[in-house]
């Protein structure tokens, strides 16, 4: 119990933390965690992992569908999004992120210790998973990366241009109707209240841009499986970032689908595209799992 000096911590929407699942990181700080658990015991652990600005609810279908494999799928809001503490998309060091998923994932290992561990990460998520399994080359059986950020957009870009005159300006928000061709789909992004819906700090492309130039270093000690998918329209993340990383990692297991038109969050594009995605990621996963 709380003593009364110390008022129960809430979320930035004010529930509070003792009726929602989390974690503390090592700053002392809520993260709001998800758990799809199948009915069985799991035959693996699969760490979802968020962009910039917005939350772990998005991802409830991509769950949902590996849920149906009999994996353990789980999540946080990274701090300063969704129902997580911390500034508003902002951070000091974006180690901190990978910090907080290698302290999760280390969790649900002692829980269910000997089973494989994937990672999946979208846009800003897919470069934190990128860094996650480059401190921790083999711990993971497989890494499936939705539209990384590997290549750094124009508003990262003029970040660093401008850092040094006004680290607190704010740059322009991310433009939604470059997440989907899908209007439904903007829509949903659009009215969401947990997506951060605010400009991008200086500061905060800073560290995007410190993250992306990590990336391109590691690219020569890539040795574990990946697979990307990235859209040939996306606006928001540059696909040559996942050609460069594909091409240039020695990564014995590696592939690359291209999709002809697509946009930014591949798996809420058009109906087609977003169910094929479900698909191909069920698959490689499911190619990689022991058999049971």
């Amino acid at each position: 119990m709380p003593s009364p000096s110390m008022p129960e911590a809430k979320s930035p929407q004010g529930v509070p933390y003792s009726d929602l699942p989390h974690i503390v990181n090592a700053d002392g700080l809520h993260l709001f965690c998800r758990y799809w658990e199948p009915s069985g015991p799991p035959r693996a652990l699969v760490f979802v992992i968020h962009g910039a600005g917005e939350h772990v609810g998005p991802y409830d279908e991509v769950a949902q569908r590996l849920k149906e494999l009999q994996l353990l799928v789980f999540a946080h809001d990274h701090v300063g999004h969704g129902q997580s503490e911390g500034e508003r998309m902002n951070i000091k060091d974006f180690q901190i992120y990978v910090r907080d998923v290698l302290q999760h994932v280390d969790l649900m290992k002692n829980r269910h210790p000997g089973i494989p561990i994937f990672l999946v990460g979208h846009s800003m998520g897919g470069a934190i998973s990128i860094l996650t399994a480059c401190e921790r080359p083999s711990e993971f059986k497989g890494v499936v990366l939705i539209a990384p950020m590997v290549k750094p957009t124009l508003h990262v870009f003029m970040a660093k241009v401008v850092n040094h005159l006004m680290p607190s300006l704010t740059l322009g928000t991310i433009e939604s109707k470059w997440v989907s061709r899908d209007k439904k789909q903007v829509e949903a992004y659009d009215s969401d209240e947990l997506v951060y819906h605010g400009g991008m700090r200086v500061s905060f492309g800073i560290q995007l841009m410190g993250a992306v130039s990590r990336i391109e270093r590691e690219v020569p000690n890539m040795h574990w499986p990946f697979y990307l998918l990235h859209g040939d329209a996306d606006k928001l993340c540059d696909i040559r970032g996942s050609h460069m990383m594909y091409e240039g990692a020695p990564s014995s297991d590696k592939r690359l689908k291209v999709y002809e038109g697509g946009y930014h969050a591949l798996h809420h594009d058009l109906p087609e595209v977003a169910e094929n995605v479900l698909k191909e990621v069920s698959a490689w996963i499911s190619e990689r799992l022991p058999v049971s």
